[in-house]
């Protein structure tokens, strides 16, 4: 699945194309993906402006002049591109997000929207091969009550995020540290790669109980502020380099995501620790059904 650096990349990328823009004509190319699409999905998006175009989580909304909000979320194989077209011959051909998607018979919906500064009309194409990824219309009214929205947590990148919030947040919680961190209830958009990544920085152990982030009279602990912070850090810096490209992720210009090279502990399991003056060696194990790679030895 893609992660919050990865969607936000593909929002940034999209943008230009969408912001104030106005969908002309919606390609329906099939009745469902994960889920149906509805009887009324093109009419209520045909003729339409587009308010705003924006990221909550992992998923993209784009929010509507009719007050509908268009939810979509790219799944497992979910990507988009963009063809820009005049006289109806394409001119440029850009590739967001898996690359290897690029396969009409896979490609379900096409928005051919006139964005706000341009004559032309723009193509943008969602190809799914896996079908995982989704698209609903949600009244705006009624978004935040929605079942996808109505318990997720705050945004990571916000500046609710702090370590006293950390420490409130958990308290009394015997969860494992990361466990609580990817539950979306808590911080909403967080993912595996990157919550390994900010506890390396940070130098706690993903198997500590939450609670530990709180001394005993409930102030939070420098470790918490720490954390917070290299949240924070490791996501920007991964929007910087254009995400992960673990499964062909790829930028709004087409060029690779290479925040991989970064990695200090993901995928890493039995190369050298890059702490400085640290002697251990990457750790894999299997936490709550996912991969934990840290480091024994610098991560308390």
């Amino acid at each position: 699945m893609p992660e919050l650096p990865e969607v936000e990349t593909v929002r940034r990328g999209l943008a230009p194309f969408f912001d104030n823009a106005t969908i002309c004509r919606v390609e329906q190319r099939r009745p469902d993906l994960r889920f149906p699409f509805g009887d009324d999905f093109v009419e209520r998006l045909e003729n339409r402006q587009v308010v705003s175009f924006s990221r909550r989580a992992k998923y993209l909304l784009l929010d509507l002049d009719s007050g509908d909000v268009l939810v979509m979320h790219l799944g497992m194989s979910g990507s988009f591109r963009w063809i820009e077209t005049e006289d109806a011959e394409p001119t440029q051909t850009v590739e967001m997000y898996h690359a290897k998607g690029k396969h009409p018979q896979h490609d379900h919906v096409i928005f051919h929207v006139r964005p706000a500064d341009r004559e032309t009309i723009v193509k943008i194409i969602y190809n799914d091969p896996r079908r995982f990824g989704f698209m609903v219309l949600i009244p705006r009214s009624k978004l935040a009550t929605h079942p996808m929205f109505v318990d997720m947590g705050i945004e990571p990148l916000g500046n609710e995020l702090d370590g006293a919030y950390l420490a409130k947040l958990f308290e009394n919680r015997k969860t494992s540290l990361k466990a609580a961190l990817l539950n979306q209830k808590f911080i909403a958009g967080l993912g595996n790669i990157y919550v390994c990544e900010a506890l390396w920085r940070t130098g706690l152990s993903p198997f500590n109980s939450a609670s530990t982030l709180a001394g005993k009279s409930g102030k939070p602990l420098k470790k918490a502020d720490e954390l917070s912070n290299h949240i924070r850090e490791v996501l920007q810096e991964a929007i910087k380099s254009g995400g992960s490209s673990l499964k062909d992720h790829r930028q709004a210009d087409g060029s690779l995501g290479y925040f991989q090279h970064n990695f200090s502990v993901y995928d890493r399991e039995g190369q050298a620790c890059r702490t400085p003056k640290c002697s251990g060696v990457i750790e894999r194990k299997v936490q709550n059904g996912r991969s934990t790679f840290f480091c024994p030895k610098c991560q308390k």
